[in-house]
């Protein structure tokens, strides 16, 4: 399915990685340091099982219903589960509010963690976000940026499950796949983990879906197959090289051709005025 964000309500931004979100609360939370970027704490262990085992009972199935979600390539999953198990980062265009509550249910049992945009887990879904796997993304805090860090390495070094949106914020239903910041490769290189892309793409609603209930499109969660770093190459060209084949990737899984112009696999140049 293909159509024309532009002519949709969604105002997005010119800079490709903006939020344009408005998030109403703000709690105060300050992310130093200091902060526990992954909570292990056992009074934080037991709401975070309470909150999965009511998302296999109540919010897996509802999110399928309200997106119409449709999950293809699970048996990647199963394929490569001797590699996904030993730690690795897996990466997708972010089009929904439960995109992420979506992949939990496809990659289940595994269990991920994700990185949050820093004013969400402020916001009013904070507590939520934060159970679910949410970890803030410090802003201009090099101590904090280095703790949080820190954890992830912790995490995927002991066989955790990271998903990163390298495309840097949520365009609600937006079709092309934005450019990639390099962080994500960066992170994968740093640690010899693979990347696991995914991707949403979009189909036709029907009459009760369109006309009722106003729903633009329908979701599939399409799932890869990992790759990985390139370390014959210099420390800094694995990054890039690791960031445009991971796009290339996505842009396949959403049915989209990497080579057309108009999808170019750009990284790290979120600020592209003319990507329209």
């Amino acid at each position: 399915m293909t159509f024309d964000p532009k002519t949709k309500k969604y105002p997005f931004p010119e800079d490709t990685s903006s939020h344009y979100i408005i998030v109403k609360k703000n709690n105060g939370a300050v992310f130093d340091k200091n902060y526990p970027y992954i909570d292990n704490s056992s009074s934080f262990r037991r709401k975070q099982k309470l909150i999965r085992a009511l998302l296999y009972l109540i919010g897996f199935p509802v999110a399928r219903i309200r997106m119409g979600l449709r999950i293809k390539g699970r048996n990647n999953l199963k394929k490569h589960r001797e590699v996904l198990k030993n730690g690795v980062i897996s990466c997708c265009n972010h089009v929904h509010f439960w995109d992420f509550i979506s992949i939990m249910d496809a990659i289940k049992p595994f269990k991920p963690y994700h990185l949050s945009w820093a004013t969400n887990v402020r916001g009013e879904n904070a507590s939520l976000i934060r159970l679910v796997g949410g970890i803030p993304i410090p802003e201009d805090d090099i101590k904090a940026t280095m703790s949080m860090m820190s954890a992830v390495k912790q995490l995927l070094n002991n066989n955790g499950w990271l998903h990163i949106y390298s495309e840097g914020s949520m365009w609600e239903y937006y079709q092309p796949i934005r450019p990639f910041k390099a962080g994500t490769a960066a992170i994968a290189c740093m640690v010899n983990k693979p990347l696991l892309p995914m991707a949403f793409s979009y189909r036709k609603p029907g009459f009760v879906r369109r006309v009722i209930f106003h729903q633009i499109a329908l979701l599939t969660l399409n799932i890869g197959e990992p790759i990985y770093c390139n370390q014959s190459l210099p420390l800094n060209e694995q990054k890039i090289d690791l960031t445009i084949r991971c796009h290339n990737e996505v842009c396949k899984l959403a049915g989209i051709n990497p080579e057309d112009n108009l999808y170019e696999p750009v990284y790290n140049n979120s600020r592209r005025k003319d990507y329209y």
